[in-house]
C-alpha cells in the first residue's frame, strides 16, 4: 500500500468501522454532580466531535459523539459552596472521618469504576484519538494507581498510629487535609493524570471541585454515579463550562485552598494571581515542558534513535514528558538522521482501533495548522524536513516531521510543539546544549545518550540542578508511579508520585501534651474509648 493510499484510508465510511469499537449511541450528557445530586441541565451544551473523520454526503466530517453541559458561573459557585459546606472548616463528615473509612469509600468507587471500563475506554479512543490498546492501558494503569495510593496511605497511617515522646512531650503526628481542592486535568491523559491528583486529594480528606479537560470530558460522565454513591454529599462536585468564564470567580472567592492543574504555566499564573489570600493557596501544578535529548559523539546511535522515536512520537508527541528537542553531535548527525528516518518510516499510522497503529489523528482542531506553521517558520530560517512525507496533513492527521538543522531563530527552538515534530539541533561543544537547558524557562527532564562514563558523570551533576530528572540512555518519562514526578522553573510546582501526592494534598498535624500523669490518663482514655479518629492507635491492615 502506498503512502497516499494509507493516508486516504484515514477517512472511512461509518458503516466500515468495526462494531466492537463503536459507541453504543451518542453520549449526550444532561447531568452534572453537585452537592451529592445528579442535577439535570437544560441549558446550552457543547457538541463533542471526534478527531476521527468519515465520508458523508456533505463531504469529510469529524464524527459527532455527544455533548456536555456548558454551565455558568452560577452553577460553579453553587458547587463551590457545596464543597465548602462538606468540608465545613475541617469539621465535616469527610475530613473528620477515619482513614480506614475513607479508604473503604475509595475501594467501593474502584469497583463501580471497573464496571464502566468498556465505555470509558471507548470514549478515550473516540474523544482524543488515542489507540484502543493505549486507552485500555490508561484505564488499567489508573486503577493500579488508585490501589497503590490506598496501600501507600495505609503505610503512612501505620507509621502514624504510635505516639512520639521527646523532651517530656508526648505527641501523635498524622497528616490532615487542606480544604477545598480545584482539580483540572489535561486532555492527553484525561483519565490517568487527572486521577493522579483527584484520588490523593479525596482520600486525604479534602473536598473537591473537578473540571474535566476540554478534550476528554465525556469519558468522566459514566463515573458520575459512582462518585455520587461512594462519597458523602458535597465531597465530589463536577463543574462544566468555559474555563475563562467559570474559574476566575472560584479563585476570587478565596474559598479554594488547593489549585491542582496539569496544563499551561500561563493559565496557572493567571489563576494564582486571582486568589485574594495567596498564602492560603497551595498549588500542585504540572505545566509546560520542552525536554531535551543530548546525543553525544560517543552514543550508541541505534539505541539513541530507538529512544528518540519512542520519546518524541508516543501518542503523537502529545505528552509533557515527550522529547521535544534533540541535540546531536555534528560528527554523527547524518548517521543519526538517516537511521531516524528509517525508524519513523516504519511506524504504522491509521485509525485508533487498528492493530499495531502508533500514529493517529490529533484531537485539537487547529493543531495540524499550528504544526505546519512551525515547519514553515523553520524552513524560512534554514531548516529542512529530512524525512519523506514529513509534515503531510490529512484533515486531523499530521505525519511526523524531522527538522534539521534547527537554530535559535526558529519558533520550534523554544516553543513546546506538543505534537509529532522532531527538531534536531547539531552541536560541536557540549556547552551548547547545557546553555540551552540553563536558559530554558522549562525544567522537567533531560535524556543523555553516551557510552562515555566520564562524560555522563560530568553532565549529571550540573543538570540535576536544572531539571528534576536526568535519564541515561533512555527517553524522558513519568513512571514508575512510585518515583517523584515534578519539575523546576515553569514546568511544575509540587511533587507527584504515589506517596508524594498524598503528602502534597495534606499537612502534618499533631496533638501534643506534657507528659504528666493527668495527661497520660486523658490520652489513654480517649484512645481506649475510640472517641477520636485522629488520636488513635488503630492499625490498618
Amino acid at each position: 500500500m502506498t503512502f497516499q493510499e494509507q493516508l486516504d484510508g484515514l477517512i472511512v465510511e461509518k458503516h466500515t468501522i468495526p462494531e466492537a469499537f463503536l459507541l453504543p449511541a451518542l453520549i449526550n450528557q444532561k447531568t452534572y454532580l453537585s452537592d451529592g445530586e445528579l442535577i439535570t441541565w437544560d441549558g446550552p451544551t457543547h457538541e463533542v466531535f471526534s478527531p476521527i473523520c468519515i465520508k458523508t454526503a456533505n463531504g469529510i466530517e469529524r464524527i459527532k459523539i455527544g455533548s456536555y453541559p456548558v454551565c455558568t458561573e452560577k452553577e460553579a459557585k453553587i458547587a463551590l459552596d457545596a464543597a465548602s459546606k462538606a468540608y465545613n472548616d475541617g469539621r465535616g463528615e469527610w475530613p473528620t472521618m477515619s482513614v480506614s473509612e475513607r479508604i473503604k469509600c475509595v475501594e467501593n468507587f474502584v469497583v463501580k469504576m471497573l464496571e464502566q471500563k468498556s465505555i470509558v475506554v471507548k470514549l478515550l479512543m473516540w474523544e482524543i484519538g488515542k489507540t484502543y490498546a493505549d486507552s485500555e492501558k490508561e484505564f488499567d494503569r489508573t486503577v493500579e494507581y488508585i490501589y497503590a495510593t490506598i496501600e501507600a496511605l495505609k503505610d503512612i497511617d501505620r507509621d502514624s498510629s504510635r505516639f512520639t515522646i521527646e523532651q517530656g512531650i508526648v505527641a501523635q503526628i498524622r497528616r490532615s487535609p487542606l480544604g477545598v481542592v480545584l482539580c483540572m486535568g489535561p486532555f492527553n491523559y484525561p483519565l490517568n493524570e487527572t486521577f493522579t491528583t483527584l484520588i490523593p486529594a479525596i482520600i486525604m480528606g479534602n473536598t473537591l471541585l473537578f473540571k474535566a479537560p476540554k478534550h476528554g470530558t465525556l469519558l468522566h460522565y459514566p463515573m458520575l454515579e459512582a462518585f455520587k454513591s461512594c462519597f458523602p454529599k458535597g465531597v465530589v462536585n463536577t463543574i462544566y463550562g468555559r474555563g475563562n468564564v467559570i474559574i476566575p470567580a472560584l479563585m476570587e472567592s478565596g474559598k479554594i485552598n488547593v489549585l491542582t492543574l496539569i496544563g499551561s504555566s500561563k493559565v496557572a499564573n493567571q489563576l494564582k494571581k486571582l486568589h485574594p489570600k495567596v498564602n492560603r493557596l497551595r498549588a500542585i501544578l504540572g505545566l509546560d515542558a520542552k525536554n531535551a535529548a543530548i546525543v553525544s559523539k560517543d552514543a550508541d546511535i541505534a539505541l539513541a534513535v530507538k529512544e528518540t522515536v519512542l520519546g518524541s512520537l508516543s501518542f503523537n508527541g502529545q505528552r509533557c514528558t515527550a522529547l521535544k528537542t534533540i541535540f546531536v553531535h555534528q560528527s554523527i548527525a547524518n548517521e543519526f538522521i538517516e537511521l531516524l528516518n528509517e525508524q519513523v518510516a516504519k511506524l504504522q499510522f491509521g485509525l485508533p482501533w487498528e492493530k499495531g497503529v502508533t500514529l493517529t489523528p490529533l484531537p485539537e482542531p487547529g493543531k495540524p495548522a499550528y504544526l505546519n506553521d512551525l515547519i514553515e517558520d523553520a524552513k524560512l530560517h534554514g531548516a529542512t524536513v529530512m524525512n519523506e512525507n514529513g509534515g503531510t496533513i490529512k484533515e486531523t492527521f499530521f505525519y511526523p516531521a524531522i527538522l534539521f538543522p534547527v537554530n535559535h531563530k526558529m519558533k520550534i527552538y523554544s516553543e513546546e510543539q506538543f505534537g509529532p515534530i522532531i527538531p534536531i539541533i547539531p552541536f560541536d561543544d557540549i556547552e551548547e546544549p547545557i546553555q540551552y537547558i540553563i536558559a530554558s524557562t522549562h525544567g522537567q527532564q533531560v535524556s543523555l545518550f553516551s557510552q562515555n562514563k566520564a562524560e555522563l558523570a560530568s553532565l549529571i551533576d550540573p543538570l540535576v540542578n536544572q531539571v528534576s530528572r536526568v535519564n541515561i540512555n533512555c527517553q524522558c518519562q513519568r513512571g514508575p508511579d512510585s518515583f517523584p514526578f515534578t519539575g523546576r522553573k515553569d514546568s511544575a510546582e509540587g511533587t507527584l508520585s504515589v506517596v508524594d501526592a498524598l503528602r502534597s494534598f495534606s499537612i502534618r498535624s499533631l496533638v501534643a501534651a506534657k507528659l504528666t500523669d493527668e495527661n497520660k490518663e486523658i490520652i489513654n482514655d480517649i484512645v481506649a474509648s475510640h472517641d477520636s479518629n485522629f488520636l488513635s492507635t488503630k492499625f490498618i491492615f
